[in-house]
């Protein structure tokens, strides 16, 4: 089940994917991690969708990531009197706390918070970004706004407010009891929704306990002007560019998804690129030309991973979807211009012993065209060090943690395989040289570079590189 790609795909599961047949066809079409969406799940859906990933898994041999998505505070207009109103340009509407239902003038907006941290001048996007208002004068009761693009608006519509600092926690108690069923359910990666500042991810991360990776989305202007602490404290990063094109001008996301994409693949952190990849495919078995080219652009961008939401959740091709994604990230990766693209944008390797070590063995492995990069690795650090420099040769992860594996699977070039831990440096070299041949990655008699930590098991301790030749000897 050996990947030709570097780039992992990940896909959303959902009624379209909800059968483990069709689960088990989207392996096969090339998903490397499943996406399960919690504003759509129950705890036993979570349940059932974990057990029937993990009995694929272990029929195929082969790791594969689970990553939850928790839904995040989600901001809401209440009801209507008649169900919706029709605003238009100029007139004057208000939020306020009062329940009873709304009419052509005002409506309750359920967040008293959000009343009180609005301020005059401050947007209001209503049904992701339909309608937009702007506020000219407020109360901690209410706000009264004036509408700048009209439309209609209805029961229960979204609210975005791009402008305003939401005071409150990124998890809702919704997303604390969800996140407990995930963890419970040993799922690899936690995505955090609507990451406004660190402290929203060290939240997260203190109730996970290193039991699971977090991924901050970024989809707030709030999260872009506090980038570098976000990205420094979280696992991984998503660029999820549907409420980020909807809060900022559309314009802004495509240098914002290079700035995201070229930053964490400097700290070494896996980076997602999502939303509307191929939207199309929702109900067409072709993608446009434009969304061929998205994902090459991402692909290029050296992005760890590429992700479909509705396409393979709630579309009607979701097994050609992900062989359509698949495809296009081979002929990419194929592409006489593409090393050239992804070695320009390396960072100097920062002043460690593990980030020399990996920066070697890059050089060591391209200078002398071997087949691979064998990196033992107990946390995870070492195959994410060299997964940094993007090296022409894959990476071979080899851990003795199924975590760790599983965790891996989201990271660029890196095919993870659980082994028990290697005794001395000989049995290190030589069943290093063994799982390269049995994944396919080279044929007895090749060199390969084994990456590793001396002593053996010392999380963060790589410090020895050896050119080695493979075996297919036990």
């Amino acid at each position: 089940m050996r990947r030709h790609r570097r780039v992992k795909i990940l896909a959303t599961l959902g009624p379209a994917s909800q059968e483990p047949a069709v689960v088990e066809q989207l392996f096969l079409a090339g998903v490397d991690v499943f996406r399960i969406n919690m504003s759509h799940s129950s705890h036993d859906m979570l349940r059932e969708r974990v057990a029937t990933i993990r009995a694929i898994e272990k029929r195929h041999h082969r790791s594969i990531g689970i990553l939850a998505d928790l839904q995040g505070p989600k901001l809401r207009v209440g009801e209507f009197e008649d169900g919706q109103v029709m605003l238009a340009v100029g007139e004057r509407f208000v939020f306020d706390s009062d329940p009873a239902p709304g009419d052509q003038t005002r409506v309750r907006l359920p967040h008293p918070e959000i009343l009180r941290a609005l301020e005059p001048g401050h947007t209001i996007l209503v049904d992701d970004g339909k309608v937009r208002l702007h506020v000219v004068d407020c109360t901690p009761e209410r706000a009264v706004a004036e509408v700048d693009v009209g439309g209609r608006v209805s029961n229960r519509k979204g609210v975005s407010l791009p402008d305003t600092i939401i005071p409150v926690s990124a998890m809702t108690p919704k997303d604390r009891t969800d996140l407990d069923a995930a963890l419970d359910a040993g799922v690899d990666w936690i995505a955090v929704s609507f990451v406004q500042r660190p402290e929203d991810i060290a939240e997260v991360k203190k109730i996970v306990r290193g039991r699971a990776g977090v991924l901050a989305k970024i989809e707030k202007p709030q999260a872009i002007v506090r980038l570098d602490e976000i990205m420094e404290i979280s696992d991984a990063l998503m660029v999820a560019r549907g409420d980020l094109g909807v809060e900022m001008p559309v314009e802004k996301v495509p240098s914002l998804q290079k700035r995201i994409t070229r930053m964490a693949r400097r700290l070494g952190k896996p980076v997602v690129v999502a939303t509307q990849m191929l939207e199309s495919m929702i109900s067409s078995p072709v993608p446009t030309r434009a969304e061929v080219s998205d994902i090459a652009t991402a692909v290029y961008e050296g992005a760890d991973a590429v992700m479909l939401s509705a396409e393979s959740a709630a579309g009607q091709f979701p097994v050609e979807a992900v062989a359509t994604m698949n495809r296009i990230a081979v002929e990419t990766e194929t592409d006489t211009n593409y090393r050239a693209i992804i070695s320009s944008q390396r960072s100097a390797p920062e002043p460690t012993g593990a980030d020399a070590i990996a920066d070697a063995a890059r050089s060591v492995a391209e200078t002398l065209d071997l087949r691979a990069i064998c990196a033992w690795t107990s946390s995870g650090s070492t195959a994410l060090r060299i997964a940094r420099e993007r090296p022409k040769p894959p990476v071979l992860a080899l851990t003795p943690n199924r975590d760790t594996a599983r965790r891996l699977t989201l990271v660029w070039g890196v095919h993870p395989v659980i082994t028990k831990d290697a005794s001395d440096v000989e049995d290190m070299a030589k069943r290093a040289g063994k799982f390269a041949n049995r994944e396919a990655f080279s044929k007895e008699g090749d060199r390969i570079v084994v990456v590793a930590g001396l002593p053996f098991g010392t999380p963060g301790a790589t410090n020895m590189l050896r050119i080695a030749f493979t075996s297919n000897e036990s």
